[in-house]
């Protein structure tokens, strides 16, 4: 339509239904994903995954790209993980990094059940944790090190693909570490410098893409005026107003970053893409 407005549906059940037609019309989601979402909705903080129709979006975009490497801030119980480990194939990586041992107990543990060998779940603080060990998903000799900056070291090769969906109040901080971690004319780790002179490795390679989750916050971040009938609920919850001021940070440098070509879907949540150019 020529219009930019997004309400296109009389009301709210009307919405809910082109939704689900729409999810019904799109590639199935693998059986194990669907189960362990039913499953999922029964943890507390459920509200932490993304959907099954987001999983979809980001399988879909992940093989597009044709995907092989994905890192992931912000694992939780290990959904939206499981979801990359099927958009990679066997032969691809996902590296999950989880602040929290008891989500990323429930993450491996349901790695395993599923029979899901392409997965690692790396525990501490993706910023500054001190190093600690990560939980085995099926696989041996892993590095120790948990934070993005030493994470960088132990890499065969750079990332494709970066999902940013972890604490709201360090996204600047994570966008800053991947720009800083993938400096333009850098080499992937696993190509001899000499034949990059002056290069250095990096974390994500040119081209690479950078998905955030909850860039729009119930809407909050484009209006939290009374007329947002999410304001009040917020001001009750537990959601903190510099997370909002963090995210308006984020998509601020989102957009302006020279490197980055970026798109902001209005969503689920509010999803950002950003392309990474040398």
């Amino acid at each position: 339509m020529f219009s930019n407005e997004t309400p296109l549906y009389p009301n709210e059940e009307v919405a809910q239904k082109v939704t689900d037609y729409a999810y019904a019309h799109s590639t199935p989601l693998p059986q194990h994903l669907i189960e362990y979402h039913a499953e999922g909705g029964k943890h507390e903080r459920a509200n932490y995954m993304i959907s099954n129709q987001q999983a979809q979006f980001q399988i879909f975009m992940a093989k597009v790209m044709g995907a092989k490497r994905v890192l992931e801030i912000g694992t939780f119980i290990g959904y939206s993980t499981m979801g990359w480990a099927s958009a990679v194939g066997p032969s691809g990586h996902v590296t999950g990094l989880e602040f929290s041992p008891e989500y990323a107990q429930l993450a491996t543990e349901a790695f395993a059940k599923n029979n899901i060998n392409n997965i690692e779940i790396l525990v501490g603080d993706a910023q500054e944790s001190p190093s600690l060990p990560f939980l085995p998903s099926q696989k041996p000799n892993h590095s120790p090190h948990p934070r993005i900056r030493t994470l960088i070291h132990h890499l065969h090769q750079p990332y494709d693909l970066i999902f940013i969906d972890a604490d709201k109040s360090s996204y600047p901080a994570y966008l800053s570490l991947i720009l800083s971690l993938s400096p333009p004319n850098s080499y992937p780790i696993n190509v001899p410098s000499l034949s990059y002179p002056g290069s250095h490795p990096r974390l994500l390679r040119p081209g690479g893409l950078i998905i955030a989750d909850n860039l729009l916050r119930r809407g909050l971040v484009a209006d939290s005026s009374a007329a947002n009938p999410w304001a009040k609920r917020t001001a009750e919850s537990t959601w903190k107003e510099g997370d909002l001021n963090a995210l308006k940070e984020f998509n601020d440098a989102f957009v302006g970053e020279k490197r980055i070509e970026s798109f902001m879907l209005p969503l689920w949540d509010g999803v950002g893409l950003g392309r990474l150019r040398d």
